[in-house]
């Protein structure tokens, strides 16, 4: 499949804190020194099914995903693990909390990169091993600290704010790291709370500037209130030039994750890889039923990999004026809808004919 997409160049604007991590290598991917913000998920079927696992890899790459986390639940999961890692189209990230041996296995049975909680692999000296191990294997390590699973002394001190414990976590565990020879390293601190997830991140690109972040609000909801929170937080930390990589969790299908990420990245100009959909809210003038036409033309552009801005307008008044930037799009009237491109007339159709016509005129561009 081809991809296609449009990224913000480091030259065209001032730097960013992004800009001035230090680069780690996913697999093929690179994180940090201003490179692109790449777009993550996690796999949620059952961690010992193979073929499972290699086809929800192969629908997730087909939306856009470029980097894939899967957990190991126990041991006994570490030969389908390595079987998904010969496999995968995508570098895959072995997912490990509580054991320390799966860590290390894991990054001798093909990981491109090890995600351990501080908070529950067993104390700063049983890293020693994973991190030798990943040097070994020439893979990073990314410190994944949660507000739910904090290391029990940090998390016991009442003189610090939650964002402050979950920064003095990963400030240790990267310090202790960095100490041991091994700089390899991402980081990410997640809450589900939306404000404690901004500040924390602030933190840590002003106590750790050197690492890239991994950034996302953990726990967020199911599709609609996750995709809110989500935005709400990483739209903030983005705007900001924080964050190197990035996952939208939600409870729903990984593939949604991707194309909220996706479509987050496109509002706010850093990436675009999908169409985008104008389409105006509708009011007593529109003639036409648009809120099912919009929702029709949005299920029709969903796996285009076209950066394209498609505009679907209910009415003249938010017809081609209003969205003359758009590259293709609709103005309806009674019955009929006149197709644009960049303001520019391109042919009128029958009500019933609208979605095959942009279809048409979007396949031309």
């Amino acid at each position: 499949m081809t991809q296609t997409f449009v990224t913000k160049e480091a030259s065209s604007r001032s730097l960013q804190p992004h800009d001035l991590t230090h680069q780690v290598m996913v697999g093929n991917v690179a994180l940090g020194a201003g490179a692109p913000v790449s777009v993550q998920s996690m796999l949620n079927v059952p961690a010992d099914d193979v073929s499972a696992n290699l086809s929800q890899i192969d629908a997730l790459a087909q939306a856009g995903c470029e980097i894939v986390r899967m957990a190991i639940p126990c041991r006994s999961c570490l030969d389908a693990f390595e079987q998904v890692c010969a496999r995968s189209p995508l570098p895959v990230v072995a997912d490990i909390h509580f054991d320390a041996q799966s860590a290390i296995e894991a990054a001798q049975r093909g990981a491109a990169k090890l995600r351990i909680n501080p908070g529950n692999i067993g104390g700063l000296e049983a890293t020693d091993a994973v991190l030798a191990a990943a040097k070994a294997a020439r893979i990073p390590i990314r410190i994944g600290v949660n507000a739910g699973s904090l290391d029990d002394e940090i998390a016991a001190r009442a003189d610090l704010t939650l964002p402050e414990k979950l920064v003095a976590s990963a400030e240790q565990y990267v310090r202790y790291c960095q100490s041991q020879g091994f700089d390899d390293l991402v980081v990410s601190a997640k809450a589900h709370d939306v404000m404690t997830t901004v500040e924390t991140y602030r933190l840590l690109g002003d106590r750790l500037p050197e690492v890239p972040l991994h950034i996302g609000v953990t726990e967020a909801g199911t599709a609609f209130q996750g995709t809110i929170k989500s935005a709400a937080g990483l739209g903030i930390l983005l705007a900001e030039g924080r964050g190197d990589t990035m996952r939208i969790s939600l409870t729903d299908d990984p593939v949604q994750e991707v194309r909220a990420c996706w479509t987050l990245l496109g509002a706010l100009d850093i990436r675009r890889r999908n169409p985008e959909l104008i389409s105006c809210p509708t009011c007593g003038r529109c003639q036409v039923n648009l809120i099912d036409l919009a929702k029709t033309v949005e299920s029709r552009i969903a796996e285009l990999d076209k950066p394209l801005k498609v505009a679907v307008m209910g009415c003249v008044v938010n017809g081609p004026g209003e969205a003359a930037d758009a590259d293709i799009g609709v103005a309806c009237g009674a019955g009929s809808g006149v197709i644009f491109s960049h303001g520019e007339i391109v042919r009128k159709v029958d009500e019933d004919a609208i979605v095959d016509a942009l279809m048409e005129e979007i396949g031309k561009l």
